[in-house]
């Protein structure tokens, strides 16, 4: 996989609720998965955009299996379900962010768009600001991604 979605844009939304994705991320996105799109919230505080097989591949729902059995599974699906919707990105490089994840998020007219790797996230940017500022990475949050990565821990 090499294009990776990575950075920050700001941007806004018309009167529509249209988003224009960042040029850098469409490309990206069309290139390595097409132009569908789950577009969902998993907290309230801001919007995921996944490309839809990166949507697929994480919850599993192209598989048959009892996992959807599971409770925590079932309610997380039903959550996600509820609020998200599949989209496709139109001729002009914009999708729709419905009016029910806008309002969850707090998202208004500026927003920013943040590339997560395989995903995109949307956030109000005061809100983000408030976020980083209350929780900063710690040393032990360098410490627990180190423990993460291939390689693990370096001594």
């Amino acid at each position: 996989m090499g294009n990776f979605l990575i950075g920050s844009y700001t941007v806004k939304f018309d009167k529509s609720g249209r988003i224009k994705i960042p040029e850098k991320f469409r490309l990206a996105i069309e290139e390595e998965y097409g132009k569908s799109l789950f577009i969902t919230s998993l907290t309230d505080e801001s919007v995921q955009i996944y490309p839809l097989s990166v949507w697929e591949k994480l919850t599993g729902i192209s598989n048959e299996g009892a996992i959807h059995l599971n409770p925590s599974v079932r309610k997380f699906m039903i959550r996600v379900n509820r609020k998200g919707n599949q989209y496709e990105i139109d001729a002009r490089g914009r999708i729709l962010v419905n009016q029910t994840l806008r309002e969850m998020a707090n998202l208004e007219s500026e927003v920013e768009v943040i590339g997560l790797s395989n995903h995109l996230e949307v956030w109000n940017r005061d809100k983000l600001d408030e976020k980083l500022e209350k929780k900063p990475l710690t040393n032990e949050d360098f410490e627990s991604i180190v423990d993460l990565l291939p390689h693990g821990k370096t001594e």
